[in-house]
C-alpha cells in the first residue's frame, strides 16, 4: 500500500475507543426512524448556524455485526442493470439539457456528460431505485386509463430529480477541481486543465442554472426548497474545508459535519425529494433521507481510505490527493488517536513533503485505515436498516429495488475505485 514505509522510530501508544458517530441531519425534524428505533440525535445552534451532536447507541449496536436482513439472502441483483434502460434515458436527456448557444460553453458544459466519461452514475442509480422502492401508493384513477398517466408523470418527475442531482454534482466537481488545481478527473484531463479556470467556472454555473430550470418545472415548492438548501450546503462545506483552523483539522466532529455538507447532503436530500414527489409520509421521507445520508457517509469514508490505498489509475485522479492539499480525513484522524504526536505534524500542515511522509508512517503503523472502514461499514448497515424499515410491500418490483438498495450498501464498502 502507498502509506507503508519504515516505522522503526515510532512508538505505539494505547488505542482509544473507536468513534461511534451518527450525523444528525440539518432538518426541521428532530427525530428520524431507523430500524423502527428513534435515533438519539440533536442539533445545536452555535453562532447562528446549526452544528451537530453525536450519539452512539444505534450506530454501535448495528456496528457489532454486518447487516443481515431477509432481503440480502434472496437472489443477488445487479442494482445498475435494474435501471439500465432508465439510466440511458437520463443520460440522453442530460446531454440535451446542457446544450448551450455558445459553442465553447457547450463544449465545456457537456465535458463530463459525453459517452464514456459519465462516471459511475451512482447517484442516478440510487435515485431511480429509490423511486421504485417507494412508489407503493399511487392515487386511484378517476377514469379508465388515467392511472397509467399518473404513474408515468410521477416517474418522469422522479427522473428529473436524478438529472438535477447529477447536474449539481458535476457542477460541484468542476468548481472543486478549480479550487484544488486538479489536473485529472474520471481518468481524463480536468476541465480547468483543458479549457482554463474561467470557462470551467462558467460551465459549473451554467449547469447549476440548468438544474434550477429543471427544479422550477417540477412546481413543488418543498422539493425546490430542499434542493436549494443542498446548493447552500455545498458552498458551506467547501468554505469549511478552505478555512479550517489547525484545531478543526484535528476534530472528527468537524470533519463529519463538513463531509455531510460537502458530499452527503446532495444524495440524502435527493432521496427525500423522491419520496416527497411520490406523496409519501414524513416518516417514509425521513427513512429515504437516512438511507441517502448513511450511504453517502459510507461512500465518502471509503473514498478517504482509497485516497491512501488506491492508485491514480484505479481512481481516475491522483492518489494521496487530500493530504497533499492539506485535507485531513478519517484515516489520519483515527491514527491521531493512537499517536497523539501526529497532531503536531497536522498543526504544521503538509506544505513540507517531509510532513506527509511522517503522517503516512504513523498511518501505516496505526489502525487508521481499518477503523475508517469499520465506520463506513456501520453507516452502510444503518442505510440498509432504513430500507428494511420501509412499509412492507408485496410488489415484486418494489421488493427487487429495495434488495438492490441494500446490495448497494455492501458494494460501497467493498469497492476499490
Amino acid at each position: 500500500m502507498l502509506f507503508c514505509r519504515g516505522f522503526s522510530r515510532i512508538s505505539r501508544t494505547p488505542r482509544k475507543s473507536l468513534f461511534g458517530l451518527i450525523l444528525s441531519p440539518p432538518t426541521n425534524l428532530s427525530q428520524s426512524l431507523v430500524s423502527n428505533q428513534i435515533l438519539d440525535s440533536t442539533i445545536k445552534v452555535c453562532g447562528g448556524r446549526e452544528t451537530f451532536s453525536w450519539s452512539l447507541p444505534a450506530l454501535l449496536g448495528l456496528g457489532r455485526q454486518i447487516h443481515q436482513s431477509s432481503s440480502v439472502i434472496e437472489e443477488q441483483l445487479d442494482p445498475f442493470s435494474l435501471v439500465a434502460d432508465e439510466l440511458s434515458l437520463v443520460a440522453n436527456r442530460l446531454r440535451s439539457m446542457v446544450v448551450a448557444e455558445v459553442p465553447k460553453l457547450a463544449s465545456a458544459a457537456e465535458y463530463f456528460f459525453k459517452m464514456g466519461v459519465e462516471g459511475k452514475r451512482f447517484r442516478p442509480t440510487v435515485l431511480l431505485l429509490m423511486a421504485t422502492a417507494l412508489n407503493v401508493h399511487i392515487p386511484e384513477p378517476p377514469a379508465e386509463g388515467v392511472g397509467d398517466t399518473l404513474t408515468t408523470d410521477l416517474r418522469t418527475r422522479q427522473q428529473s430529480i436524478a438529472e438535477i442531482t447529477e447536474m449539481i454534482h458535476v457542477a460541484s466537481l468542476l468548481h472543486d477541481d478549480i479550487l484544488d488545481d486538479a489536473d485529472k478527473r474520471r481518468g481524463i484531463g480536468s476541465l480547468n486543465a483543458v479549457m482554463g479556470n474561467k470557462l470551467a467556472v462558467l460551465a459549473g454555473d451554467f449547469l447549476l442554472s440548468r438544474a434550477c430550470v429543471g427544479l422550477a418545472a417540477l412546481k413543488n415548492t418543498e422539493v425546490v426548497s430542499l434542493i436549494a438548501t443542498v446548493v447552500e450546503h455545498l458552498v458551506t462545506g467547501e468554505t469549511m474545508q478552505m478555512t479550517t483552523s489547525s484545531e478543526q483539522r484535528c476534530s472528527m466532529e468537524y470533519y463529519m459535519q463538513k463531509t455531510y455538507y460537502k458530499t452527503v447532503s446532495l444524495i440524502s436530500n435527493s432521496c427525500k425529494a423522491i419520496a416527497l414527489l411520490a406523496g409519501q409520509t414524513a416518516e417514509v421521507a425521513m427513512l429515504a433521507f437516512e438511507y441517502g445520508k448513511n450511504l453517502g457517509l459510507a461512500f465518502q469514508l471509503i473514498d478517504d481510505v482509497l485516497d491512501f490505498t488506491g492508485t491514480s489509475a484505479s481512481l481516475g485522479k491522483g492518489s494521496l490527493s487530500d493530504i497533499r492539499h492539506g485535507i485531513v480525513t478519517a484515516p489520519i484522524l483515527f491514527a491521531m488517536e493512537e499517536f497523539p504526536q501526529l497532531q503536531a505534524v497536522v498543526y504544521q500542515g503538509f506544505d513540507n513533503p517531509e510532513n506527509i511522509d511522517i503522517a503516512l508512517e504513523y498511518l501505516g503503523k496505526s489502525h487508521g485505515i481499518r477503523r475508517a472502514r469499520e465506520l463506513a461499514m456501520k453507516h452502510a448497515n444503518l442505510a440498509a436498516a432504513a430500507i428494511d424499515s420501509l412499509p412492507e410491500s408485496n410488489d415484486e418490483n418494489v421488493r427487487k429495488s429495495r434488495r438492490a438498495l441494500v446490495d448497494l450498501t455492501q458494494r460501497v464498502i467493498t469497492r476499490n475505485k
